[in-house]
């Protein structure tokens, strides 16, 4: 009896992992797809369409991206990431995406309205001498139990 080639692929690895595999196989199609898309449209022609913020992060998601599928060949090659300059390079890109986050969420930020903030908090402090003066002068609100 012949083993089909399909047949001698699945001795290769554990059975335990084939659904692993399966689902890295669909991501990489994914990420295959979308650097097709990304590679359609030129790098100048994308940038015109964008704020300087946006080129910023564009830039850093590619070579994030690029770095991370990096680390990964190394990883698929037994050379451990975590000792490579690849991990440098990844904390890097991470810290200035964060630099570029904080100027994004200060950009959101609602400016402060400080006249209706004081008012706010004015209105909202618990004041001990007229709770104190308001309970002991005035009779509970509502309605009495009634005894069955």
């Amino acid at each position: 009896m012949e083993m089909s080639e399909d047949d001698n692929n699945m001795e290769e690895y554990p059975t335990e992992i084939h659904d692993y595999l399966a689902a890295f196989e669909k991501s990489l199609g994914s990420v295959d797809e979308m650097l097709k898309t990304m590679m359609s449209v030129s790098r100048s022609e994308l940038f015109q369409k964008l704020d300087p913020l946006e080129q910023a992060k564009l830039d850093l998601v590619s070579v994030y991206t690029l770095n991370s599928m990096f680390w990964v060949y190394l990883a698929t090659q037994g050379i451990n990431p975590k000792e490579h300059p690849v991990k440098q390079e990844l904390e890097r890109i991470r810290t200035y995406m964060n630099k570029v986050k904080e100027i994004t969420d200060k950009k959101k930020a609602s400016k402060l309205d400080k006249g209706a903030a004081s008012r706010f908090v004015k209105n909202a402090l618990w004041e001990p001498n007229a709770e104190n003066e308001h309970t002991s002068k005035t009779p509970t609100k509502g309605k009495k139990r009634q005894r069955d």
